[in-house]
């Protein structure tokens, strides 16, 4: 057998070992949500069972959990947490980065590591700092308390500073000639060149407090302000023989982030390949 047919069949062989690998992959991933989203139609004993599709597929537990009124009111306080910050963070985050990339100050790079050694320090270090400081501005039970540790990341700043490197100093002192102010040069022309980066920041902020536990948990100590995830663990204690109606309840928790994924994807997977190749 000659040669380049050898090597080609080595090349068809190892093709289909790597798209075996990533099916494996893939299916390891999806099971747990199938089996979750199986069970959220189930009913009664069938609930423990491992099989793949209920017997007798039924949309009661969804009806169920969406008319307690808990749950809905969890939704929204997760929905109205996950937005806001999303919002905070691309608008802090990017105006730090930019001041950190396009200016030049005495002790830039001190506080640029100052922001990047945030991201070294474990959450559970700082739960308690953060609660003295919402017991103290009266933030405990309240959204301001759920939401400003995240407000402003040091991950958000990394990543638009690294952004706005690539955008031309040229461009901004054209800006400048043309007598736009430093606010509208950020906003009108440095941002719109750094799409990318605020998807994927976006999407990354959004799930990181869609799915936000130990936080919410800490300082909400009333079940009207509980966000999903801690109002979910809580349900699942009160109903601990109705696993179905949790099943359910976590399926329809993943809807706003599939939703955004869909949207986004583009964005969203370009920015990801964009960040690795910033210097």
């Amino acid at each position: 057998m000659s040669g380049p047919v050898m090597i080609r069949r080595r090349g068809d062989l190892g093709r289909a070992a790597i798209w075996l690998g990533l099916l494996a992959g893939g299916l390891v991933m999806v099971a747990p949500l199938w089996l979750a989203f199986a069970t959220s139609l189930k009913q009664g004993a069938e609930v423990f069972s491992l099989s793949l599709w209920p017997e007798a597929p039924t949309l009661a537990n969804y009806a169920r959990i969406l008319g307690d009124g808990r749950f809905p009111l969890w939704f929204l306080n997760s929905l109205v947490v996950s937005i806001a910050t999303t919002l905070s963070v691309l608008f802090f985050d990017s105006l730090v980065g930019y001041t950190l990339c396009k200016y030049r100050f005495r002790g830039r790079g001190l506080v640029f590591v100052l922001i990047l050694s945030t991201m070294m320090v474990p959450t559970e270090m700082l739960v308690i700092p953060w609660y003295v400081m919402a017991r103290s501005f009266g933030w405990v039970d309240s959204y301001w308390g759920i939401m400003f540790p995240g407000m402003m990341t040091g991950f958000g700043t990394f990543l638009m500073r690294q952004f706005f490197a690539t955008v031309p100093d040229d461009l901004l002192d054209a800006a400048r000639i043309d007598g736009l102010s430093e606010f509208r040069i950020w906003w009108q022309v440095a941002m719109p060149l750094v799409r990318p980066a605020q998807a994927a920041l976006a999407i990354f902020t959004f799930l990181g407090n869609w799915s936000a536990f130990l936080w919410p948990l800490i300082v909400s100590s009333d079940r009207s302000r509980y966000t999903l995830p801690v109002g979910l663990a809580f349900f699942s204690g009160e109903n601990n023989t109705e696993w179905q109606l949790v099943m359910a309840g976590a399926c329809l928790a993943t809807v706003p982030t599939l939703l955004l994924f869909l949207f986004f994807q583009r964005q969203i997977i370009r920015g990801i390949a964009l960040t690795g190749l910033k210097g």
